[in-house]
């Protein structure tokens, strides 16, 4: 992945299309230039044309020098795209698609990506072409005003509108026991304070907007002002930590106020689609593999729901607490929860039960030689 990344990095730094547009620009007022010469004196038609013809075949060159640096970057991140994710001739896309029948879902899930993207325009003509797409028409807007406060925010420093926000949903971000609106306020203080003659403003920030909070963040709001006897020497005063990064804290409540938004409209922080395609990203390596193992073994899945291997995802991308039962392949449920033998090993209670069948005494683990009874089982809550 280094190579990619770093072909990546070139590609954005150097073969991008800012040089090429800028020649081009320059080519088109060359020829704009003459134009206007000759509609402003027929006469010198013939002087114009031919300083063109000395201009404009150098100006083109150097769109062409531009095209190229652009096309061998692109050829360089090709190549290291190919050496990284090798193609395999052995295994067909075709022979099993899970979402053959879903297209609706789909071109919802594409839709839905580019309007949580900001990407409106995109998502408008997608959806103009794609046909009909059942997505509830106020999405649009409150993906709208999501991004004005986030432009708002991370562009301008401004965290009015974001604060004004927080403040209308006070009531549902504390019954989601969420610091959102402090947070803003508190960032809010920290960058008045940090401005050059800011510190008096800031003191009638927190007189006027941090004592509503003081029955919950008392500690905190206490650590703010205690900084006012430091103000020459802030720096090596205890209360640096709170003052020392304002643009990582930007950062982490625009990240904070993007999720408590998405929560809001019971959407996750992060678009599913990109989920998704990011975790099959990282699976389909060791699943083309299988696929072809199998096919030259000729042998096939046990069902089309099932994975043929154990597919390890980093921690951000398991978001259901579930045991599947490794003797049945069923997934446990409350009826069947999953039961640890004293060996350690765990199985449904239901595959437990069946082992037990015809015993009286003892269970053997069906994974280890040990032994024990139904009643040494303990119920594993997940």
């Amino acid at each position: 992945m280094e190579s990619i990344e770093k072909e990546y990095e070139r590609l954005r730094k150097k073969s991008n299309l800012s040089k090429s547009i800028s020649d081009v620009d320059k080519c088109i007022q060359l020829l704009q230039n003459a134009r206007q010469a000759i509609a402003n004196d027929p006469s010198s038609a013939r002087v114009s044309i031919a300083k063109l013809q000395q201009t404009v075949p150098a100006a083109l060159e150097k769109i062409k020098d531009d095209e190229k640096e652009i096309y061998s970057g692109l050829s360089r991140y090709g190549r290291a795209l190919d050496k990284t994710f090798k193609a395999t001739t052995t295994y067909s896309t075709n022979d099993y698609d899970a979402l053959s029948s879903q297209s609706d879902l789909i071109k919802r899930a594409i839709a839905m990506h580019l309007i949580r993207e900001g990407q409106f325009a995109a998502a408008s003509t997608f959806r103009e072409e794609a046909g009909p797409i059942d997505i509830p028409p106020h999405l649009t807007t409150e993906f709208v005003e999501m991004y004005e406060i986030l432009n708002a925010m991370r562009i301008h420093r401004n965290l009015g509108p974001a604060i004004a926000w927080a403040r209308s949903k006070s009531t549902e971000l504390d019954h989601r026991g969420s610091n959102l609106e402090f947070d803003l306020c508190r960032l809010q203080f920290v960058w008045l304070f940090l401005e050059q003659d800011g510190q008096m403003r800031a003191f009638h920030y927190a007189r006027k907007e941090l004592k509503q909070f003081q029955e919950k963040h008392l500690d905190e709001i206490e650590k703010l002002l205690g900084a006012f006897a430091f103000q020459t020497r802030l720096k090596s005063s205890p209360y640096a930590p709170l003052f020392a990064d304002p643009e990582k804290c930007f950062n982490d409540v625009a990240n904070a106020f993007t999720k408590e938004f998405c929560s809001l409209l019971g959407l996750s922080a992060e678009s599913p689609l990109y989920i998704a395609a990011t975790a099959g990203a990282i699976a389909l390596p060791t699943l083309m593999k299988m696929a072809a193992i199998m096919k030259d073994k000729k042998t096939g899945w046990s069902t089309v729901n099932e994975l043929p291997a154990e597919i390890a995802l980093p921690p951000g991308y398991q978001f259901h607490s579930i045991f599947v039962c490794p003797v049945s392949k069923d997934q446990t449920t409350e009826s069947n929860p999953p039961m640890m033998l004293p060996c350690g090993h765990v199985i449904a209670q239901e595959s437990l039960q069946r082992l037990a069948k015809g015993s009286a005494v003892t269970i053997k683990c069906p994974y280890c030689p040990k032994e024990s009874s139904l009643a040494q089982a303990i119920r594993v809550v997940i």
